[in-house]
């Protein structure tokens, strides 16, 4: 039912803080963002590492659904972690079939549909269930070229190898000269 946490949503009243933290002193790279008006909400998604992400959002105006979170904590916090499905109508009749009630079910463009689960029903914490294609949420320079599900480069003995990642994005591996050769022989073998 769920293929993986694709990351955590921390809201902040203070934006620009947040951002400056997050990229420069713990090197989160901005990927895709967005805004809401109908929610009155910012959010913007940002890699940390290979696979790690972020999501940072923020008020828009007076209504935003943010306020009630914000009465509760002042100065912001965790909102939610969202968890990837491949298929959230199974998802929803697998919800239903075991009494677990959700809320919210939007079927967005087809690209991004979601439900939450209410904290008092998932143990203190706002799940939202969501199927997509992550990849359209990644920016361009942190995923592999469509088509392709691999590089390798060679550089002073050393060589990297980077590998697409169905949960979008890349993995990263640095291997040495054997490593190198210990992959080719286990490949080979088991192929052969």
């Amino acid at each position: 039912m769920i293929l993986r946490i694709d990351h955590v949503s921390l809201a902040v009243k203070n934006y620009k803080k947040a951002v400056e933290f997050f990229t420069k002193i713990l090197g989160a790279i901005p990927q895709t963002h967005g805004r809401d008006i109908n929610l009155q909400y910012y959010w913007e998604i940002f890699k940390l590492g290979d696979l790690s992400r972020l999501e940072i959002i923020r008020s828009t105006g007076k209504e935003s659904f943010l306020k009630n979170f914000f009465k509760k904590k002042k100065g912001g916090g965790v909102h939610h972690l969202t968890l990837q499905t491949p298929d959230i109508d199974k998802t929803r009749k697998f919800l239903d079939n075991n009494n677990i009630p959700y809320f919210g079910f939007r079927n967005i463009f087809n690209s991004w549909k979601e439900l939450f689960i209410h904290p008092k029903h998932a143990f203190g914490v706002l799940l939202q269930i969501a199927e997509f294609n992550p990849d359209d949420w990644i920016a361009p320079s942190s995923k592999m070229p469509e088509g392709k599900k691999w590089t390798v480069i060679s550089h002073n003995n050393q060589y990297h190898i980077t590998f697409a990642h169905p949960g979008g994005s890349t993995v990263k591996l640095n291997l040495d000269r054997e490593e190198v050769k210990k992959l080719i022989s286990d490949l080979k073998e088991l192929v052969e």
